[in-house]
């Protein structure tokens, strides 16, 4: 069962480029969000890749960096899906894994991170992001 909304990003897309045109296409892009990650409010630079599915749904994999004014850090990798709607925008979904030092943020490393994200035809996103725990673990605590 899907936990407590644990996350939230608001930013830019502010980079693009192709890796590949055949025999589907692939782009890079990079992203830089304002981010609150457990009630910690930094800012997360995100690198992914997309790559056109048979069915025209995308395929996305991605890792960033989130950082804090405090100096906590955390790193993570992603993977997920997405699709193209009416107007230009992307909806993607898929999940996290965190690895952190941060002694605020250690919750992260047992955790998996469910997101839904958006990217509007202008490159603005909107992410969030909720806990998933491994079974036994206690759900809902995310804050």
């Amino acid at each position: 069962m899907l936990g407590a909304q644990f996350g939230e990003g608001r930013g830019q897309r502010t980079g693009r480029r192709v890796l590949a045109t055949e025999p589907i296409f692939k782009v890079e892009a990079t992203v830089e969000e304002a981010t609150t990650l457990l009630g910690v409010e930094g800012m997360n630079i995100i690198t992914y890749t997309a790559q056109a599915k048979p069915d025209g749904s995308l395929y996305g994999e991605g890792e960033g960096i989130f950082m804090s004014a405090q100096g906590d850090v955390v790193t993570w990798k992603g993977i997920g899906v997405g699709r193209f709607s009416e107007g230009g925008s992307i909806h993607y979904c898929g999940s996290l894994s965190y690895t952190t030092t941060s002694q605020k943020l250690a919750k992260l490393n047992g955790i998996s991170g469910v997101f839904q994200w958006e990217i509007d035809p202008q490159g603005k996103t909107h992410s969030k992001i909720y806990e998933l725990a491994p079974a036994g673990a206690t759900r809902g605590t995310a804050a």
